[in-house]
């Protein structure tokens, strides 16, 4: 009877605490019923034996009692169980709530920087991956998952298999039969504001619709249309390739007709600048250039369209395109960019342009006598143009080098370093040509057609510029000199004041003392004047440059006005004093012949 009354008691203590019991609760009345169970057969049929019925009663009502009191303390305990679970529960919720909240503002404060790697197979992007996982960046786990998708559509022996997920505690599996195509963590759920099984959800979808896209494009008769579809390309592109080479020849029949017809030679102001048979030659040329441009331009289209036929080799399709297209896309943009600078560039030359013409018209004034400025000399006119031009152009190339293109980059201005040290070390002869030449503008030694001497050449100026002066000598000799070494020289100008004051030419004589010095002075006057191009007024004069021991030094000076013919003017010169001398019967000889003479007759020459 106890026996049965325990096994009832235990039964309601299990259907009371099952299954919410605490296990220490069902633990501790498993043992109270083990020790009841356990007492021994034999001693209950002896104590039934030596005790009465009245007996047997209240130890079973005490037994019962006692088991009451248990089973009520053993409920408070689990009461006590549940609220510390419940707290403890509650804490973790509070936590886990404060961290994600965390998680939360941290992730909404760099959604700005990380535009997360997109997982792109073919060119399509599926999705993208924000957060790291397990030590890997976003980048490798994007990778990995490529590279699983691509591994699983090529996979033949793999059935259609529905994807399927498998759950842990912080990430979810997506798994495609039994391999692991990606695990999606709480942190990807935080970055796209969803729950970790919307997230999860939505990613096999994806998934799911792209592998059974790519098995179907990887499946044989795939490839087989593909592998036709290429075939035909190459075909057409031959036969367009022949259709091409058949109409240019037939072009060049026609141009060889129309030559031998029509087509006549070029000629510009009587010069042939290209006749037929050039010309047709030229025409052929172009015509094969053209050809050759046409047929890369169908190879580049065709190319292409052949990578493009294949997955695999899209992508080199694209880039191939990419790299005929960028860099015409890059010139092109360049050029688009570059019309704000040159805007600028052509404002800037043509304000320096007319300034130049607003030079270039005073310094003609100028020049002309038509303007007239103090202290300014009109051969200043067309040099000081030339340098104010100069410092114009040198000041609108600095303002334009800052807007042409690549003028800030390394090269450019290692480039314009290395030119302007060439020009530096290689022009200092020139530079000083240069400078003299404007010096000697300047200074006015000498003007485009004066009669000058520098060193021993004598001669008429025909050119001055700014390097180099060319005399013309009386010769007909063109002297280019550098004005350098006129700088470094003495320069004598005859026709400086020829005109104004008239220049004295000069030649000397010696006479015995037997011939009275005024006679002499007299006939010397009498040439001179009586020469062609020798001035009367102011009047030629004699100067009596020695007193030797046998004869006198006499030196006739005389005026004249065209420098150029002082040469000619000198020769005329001599032959008149010989002839007057002649006429006077005057011997020029040296006082030392009549020393010797030995009673030979006169010298003068017989009219």
């Amino acid at each position: 009877m106890l026996r049965f009354l325990i096994l009832i008691l235990f039964q309601i203590t299990i259907f009371i605490f099952s299954p919410q019991a605490n296990p220490q609760l069902i633990k501790k009345a498993g043992e109270f019923v083990k020790n009841a169970f356990d007492s021994s057969p034999g001693d209950s049929v002896a104590n039934q034996t030596q005790t009465s019925p009245e007996l047997k009663l209240l130890q079973d009502s005490l037994r019962m009692k006692e088991l009451e009191l248990k089973l009520h303390e053993m409920q408070l305990n689990e009461v006590a169980l549940k609220n510390e679970l419940s707290d403890a529960l509650n804490k973790n919720n509070v936590s886990d709530s404060l961290k994600r909240a965390q998680q939360l503002v941290i992730i909404d404060s760099l959604r700005s920087v990380n535009p997360g790697v997109p997982v792109v197979v073919f060119k399509d992007t599926l999705f993208r991956i924000y957060a790291p996982m397990g030590g890997r960046s976003p980048s490798d786990r994007a990778e990995t998952i490529v590279a699983q998708i691509l591994k699983i559509s090529k996979n033949r022996h793999l059935a259609n298999d529905t994807i399927h997920t498998l759950d842990n505690d912080t990430y979810t599996d997506i798994m495609y039969a039994d391999k692991v195509i990606m695990s999606v963590t709480e942190q990807d759920a935080l970055w796209l504001g969803r729950t970790r099984q919307e997230v999860v959800k939505s990613y096999v979808a994806i998934l799911s619709a792209k592998i059974d896209f790519l098995k179907n494009e990887n499946s044989f008769w795939q490839i087989l249309k593909r592998a036709g579809m290429f075939v035909l390309v190459i075909v057409l592109q031959y036969l367009i390739f022949k259709l091409i080479n058949f109409l240019f020849r037939k072009l060049k029949r026609e141009i060889i007709r129309f030559k031998q017809q029509k087509l006549k030679a070029i000629v510009v102001r009587d010069y042939e600048l290209l006749n037929t048979k050039r010309l047709t030659r030229l025409i052929l040329f172009l015509c094969n250039l053209l050809r050759i441009v046409i047929l890369i331009f169908v190879l580049i289209i065709t190319v292409p369209v052949l990578f493009s036929i294949f997955p695999q080799t899209e992508n080199l399709a694209m880039k191939f395109v990419h790299y005929i297209i960028d860099p015409v896309k890059m010139v092109l943009v360049a050029i688009v960019d570059y019309i704000p600078n040159l805007f600028i560039i052509v404002v800037i030359w043509i304000g320096v342009r007319y300034a130049v013409k607003g030079v270039r018209y005073i310094a003609r004034e100028i020049e002309h006598e038509k303007l007239k400025i103090s202290g300014f000399y009109p051969e200043w006119a067309q040099p000081t143009f030339n340098i104010v031009r100069f410092l114009l152009y040198a000041f609108m190339i600095a303002m334009i080098y800052p807007y042409l293109p690549g003028s800030q980059s390394g090269v450019f201005q290692g480039i314009s370093v290395f030119v302007g040290l060439i020009v530096s070390l290689g022009s200092s002869t020139v530079i000083s040509n240069f400078i003299a030449g404007f010096v000697i503008t300047y200074m006015r030694p000498f003007r485009p057609g004066d009669f000058i001497k520098v060193k021993d050449t004598i001669g008429n100026v025909i050119e001055k510029t700014p390097f180099i002066t060319r005399i013309r000598t009386i010769k007909n000799e063109v002297v280019t000199i550098p004005n350098s070494f006129i700088m470094s020289s003495d320069t004598v100008n005859y026709s400086a004041s020829a005109h104004k004051y008239g220049l004295i030419i000069h030649t000397a004589m010696t006479m015995g003392y037997d011939v009275p010095w005024r006679k002499v002075h007299k006939l010397l006057i009498e040439a001179a004047l009586h020469t062609e191009g020798v001035l009367e007024y102011p009047a030629p004069f004699v100067l009596e440059t020695e007193l030797n021991d046998n004869y006198m030094c006499y030196q006739i000076n005389a005026y004249i006005r065209n420098a150029d013919q002082m040469p000619q003017i000198m020769s005329d010169l001599l032959q008149n004093i010989q002839d007057y001398f002649h006429k006077a019967d005057v011997e020029m000889i040296a006082p030392h012949y009549f020393s010797v003479r030995d009673g030979n007759g006169s010298k003068i020459p017989v009219e």
